[in-house]
């Protein structure tokens, strides 16, 4: 196999590192354990920068190398798959599959959008929508997933409007994207943000506090993000234009009923969804863990008599290449925390800097990492050990700074290959949509604005909330 020369680049300093780690009297201080830790680290985030292996199988390799070495213990590797967070994740996608078998959410966003009657307000009605699904479907892939046929429906009604067809199509991504930090099963990496926070400080993030402090930044980057996708993509003329879509003309390019009265299987579905959201955002006041509510509502939701979905379907939605992912980095958190690795890695920064200037380094480094590293996953695998471990030494509280990275990840606009729902909505047949050149100039004005908000609420908001700076 021939290498390209990224790959060549990425290779020799991959290998180099590894060099360095191998002879005794380099790094002294430096255990053993954590010399091995670096070294497969740096081979693992060296292999998903440079080459296109899939990112799990290079996860799998690296749990399994630090297994075999005796950094971590075979049931650490093992356990991860087993952790509540892993079940509240599976479960959820049942759930999902549920609400999306039943029709349910195409009948609501066409509902909202029906609404609009000018451009704007299409274009916040969308985004409140796409917000709400945070709800309702976890990972930033499903939700794309289960949004492109309202995408599609919506397309057909404005095919005489192109620009405002190709404002939609880069709308759909970006609130997508930037709603996931509303919840903790919004992307895979708030769950392995909560597991590095856990093994590291011992301090447990659930649900109703992950809620409590993601949705008010979501809902402000969603709506501050409709604005730049709006006047970054259309003209004045576009948007002075009216509106009018109706549930009619939705129906008409919808496969699913979006009018007349709901069925039976669309009112227990919504029962049941609300019932478990409700169960989740009150945990303090009955103490039923997330992982157990969301694992009542997917038998439920499955069931022969109550059910919308047959399990053995639901679990098919399920991406279990995902789960072993998040599992195998979960490992690796461990291995860099237990072994000393992350702490030894932030020991030569200059850590004596004031609260809101380091916040401000953490989240300019997450917003950027996505140009490097294209999986969320990934980028919080790398970030989070090593900023909780630089925020204990810079006396900042771990938990802010671990979210503010994690939520300033969530930004990954840059590149169409730069996440899974911005490919998706690039390569729609037979529809209008965003080149590469839209990105960039939408990259230009909302990476900043988003890298502020993140840090605005790191250092205003969620002190208010429990979660200080210090």
């Amino acid at each position: 196999m021939t290498l390209t020369p990224r790959q060549a680049v990425t290779l020799c300093i991959a290998l180099s590192i590894c060099a360095l780690l191998l002879v005794p009297g380099n790094f002294p201080g430096l255990s053993g354990d954590a010399r091995l830790t670096l070294g497969v680290f740096a081979l693992a985030t060296c292999a998903w920068i440079g080459t296109p292996i899939d990112d799990t199988y290079i996860a799998l390799g690296a749990g399994l190398a630090l297994t075999a070495t005796g950094v971590i213990s075979s049931d650490t590797l093992f356990g991860t798959l087993g952790d509540e967070t892993v079940w509240l994740l599976i479960c959820a996608f049942v759930l999902a599959a549920a609400v999306a078998r039943s029709g349910l959410s195409g009948r609501a966003a066409a509902f909202l959008v029906s609404g609009a009657r000018s451009v704007r307000q299409l274009t916040h009605l969308t985004t409140a929508a796409l917000v709400v699904t945070a709800f309702a479907v976890p990972a930033t892939s499903g939700r794309a997933a289960l949004a492109l046929p309202v995408f599609l429906a919506l397309a057909k009604v404005l095919a005489d409007r192109k620009r405002l067809v190709v404002m939609l199509a880069l709308l759909f991504p970006t609130v997508i994207l930037l709603s996931a930090v509303a919840t903790l099963i919004g992307a895979g990496a708030h769950l392995i943000t909560v597991s590095v926070l856990w093994e590291a400080t011992g301090e447990r993030i659930g649900f109703t506090q992950w809620l409590l402090l993601g949705l008010p930044l979501a809902v402000a980057s969603s709506h501050l993000a409709a604005e730049a996708v709006l006047l970054t993509t259309t003209r004045r003329a576009d948007r002075k234009g009216p509106v009018s879509i109706t549930l009619d003309q939705l129906q008409e390019h919808s496969e699913q009923p979006v009018t007349g009265p709901w069925e039976p299987a669309e009112t227990r579905c919504a029962l049941l969804l609300a019932t478990v959201v409700v169960l989740w955002c009150s945990e303090p006041l009955h103490q039923v863990p997330p992982a157990v509510v969301a694992l009542i509502g997917a038998v439920v939701a499955s069931s022969p008599a109550l059910g919308t979905v047959r399990l053995k379907d639901a679990l098919k939605t399920v991406p279990w290449s995902l789960l072993l992912f998040m599992a195998a980095t979960m490992a690796m958190g461990v291995a860099l925390a237990d072994s000393g690795a992350a702490k030894w890695l932030v020991g030569g920064l200059p850590l004596d800097l004031p609260p809101w200037l380091f916040l401000t380094v953490v989240v300019a480094v997450s917003t950027a990492a996505h140009l490097v590293l294209q999986s969320r996953s990934a980028r919080s695998s790398v970030l989070v050990p090593l900023v909780v471990a630089a925020a204990v030494g810079a006396g900042v509280n771990p938990v802010a700074a671990a979210l503010a990275s994690t939520a300033a990840a969530g930004f990954c606009h840059t590149l169409p290959a730069s996440a899974k729902p911005v490919t998706l909505f690039a390569e729609v047949p037979g529809v209008p949509t965003y080149t590469p050149r839209d990105l960039l100039r939408l990259s230009a004005v909302l990476a900043p604005l988003s890298a502020a908000l993140v840090l605005l609420c790191a250092v205003t908001l969620w002190p208010l909330l429990g979660v200080p700076v210090r």
